[in-house]
C-alpha cells in the first residue's frame, strides 16, 4: 500500500517514514502542499497523513484543495503540533479523517492508520447533495442546479464556485484561491480569479435580486455573502 506524507520537519519525516516503511508500507514524502497537489493526480494514494503548518500553504488548505480536484479522495490523518479544539473541529468538519496532536509514538501512528485503511478497503465516503439558496451542488457528479435547471460551467467554474459557497461569508484573496483552487503560487496568476469570478457572478446569477452578493474587497480578494435585504 502507498501512503503520501506531507511533513516538512524533516526529522519527524525521517522517522514517520521508517516507520511505516518498516510495516511494509511505500511512502511518497513532500515538504510543500503545492508539490503533492502536483503530484496527486497521477498517484493512488492509499492514505495521505499531513503536518498542518507548510512552507507554502496550511494542511487543511491542501486537503480542500484535493476534495476539489478529486471525486474519491483516501483517508487523510493529520498528525501536527496544532492542539487548540477549534483547529481539530475545524479539520474533521472539512473532511479529515483522523487527527493526532504530536509528539505521537509509533504504535499510536500505526494503529490509527492501520484502523483507517481497514475502513477504506469497504468504500470511499459519498459526497451528498448540498443545497444553497436557489442552488444545488451535486459534488459528487460534479453537477450545479439553478432553480432546478442544470448551470454549465467549466471544471474551475466549479471548483471555484464550491469553495465560494462552502466558505460563505469568509473573505478570500486571490493569493488563496489560486492556490486551493488552481494549485499554483504565481500571484500573476491572480488575475484568472477576476476572470472566473465574473463568469460565475453571470452563470450562477449570484446577485442581491437572486439573494447573493459575490464582492470584491479592495487589494483582498472576495466574500460570497447571502443577500437578506
Amino acid at each position: 500500500m502507498k501512503i503520501a506524507l506531507l511533513e516538512d520537519d524533516l526529522a519527524y519525516a525521517e522517522t514517520f517514514q521508517q516507520w511505516l516503511q518498516e510495516a511494509n508500507f511505500e511512502v511518497d514524502h513532500f515538504v510543500s502542499g503545492l508539490d503533492f497537489l502536483r503530484k496527486f493526480p497521477n498517484s493512488q494514494y492509499d492514505l495521505c497523513i499531513f503536518d498542518w503548518n507548510l512552507p507554502d500553504m496550511e494542511g487543511p488548505d491542501v486537503m480542500i484543495s484535493l476534495k476539489l480536484r478529486s471525486m474519491k479522495l483516501p483517508p487523510i490523518i493529520f498528525v501536527t503540533g496544532r492542539s487548540e479544539e477549534d483547529d481539530i473541529v475545524r479539520v474533521i468538519e472539512s473532511g479529515a479523517d483522523d487527527y493526532i496532536v504530536k509528539p505521537v509514538s509509533r504504535q499510536l501512528l500505526m494503529v490509527r492508520v492501520n484502523a483507517l485503511l481497514r475502513r477504506a478497503t469497504s468504500d470511499y465516503k459519498d459526497e451528498t447533495i448540498t443545497t444553497f439558496g436557489l442552488l444545488t451542488i451535486d459534488s459528487r457528479q460534479r453537477l450545479v442546479l439553478l432553480e432546478g435547471e442544470e448551470v454549465k460551467l467549466t471544471d474551475k467554474e466549479f471548483d471555484l464556485a464550491w469553495y465560494f459557497l462552502k466558505n460563505e461569508g469568509v473573505l478570500l484573496s486571490r493569493t488563496h484561491l489560486m492556490q486551493v483552487v488552481w494549485g499554483s503560487s504565481a500571484d500573476v496568476e491572480t488575475r484568472k480569479v477576476d476572470v472566473h469570478v465574473s463568469h460565475l457572478r453571470t452563470k450562477l446569477k449570484l446577485t442581491p435580486e437572486f439573494g447573493w452578493k459575490l464582492t470584491s474587497v479592495y487589494q483582498q480578494g472576495y466574500r460570497l455573502e447571502r443577500n437578506e435585504s
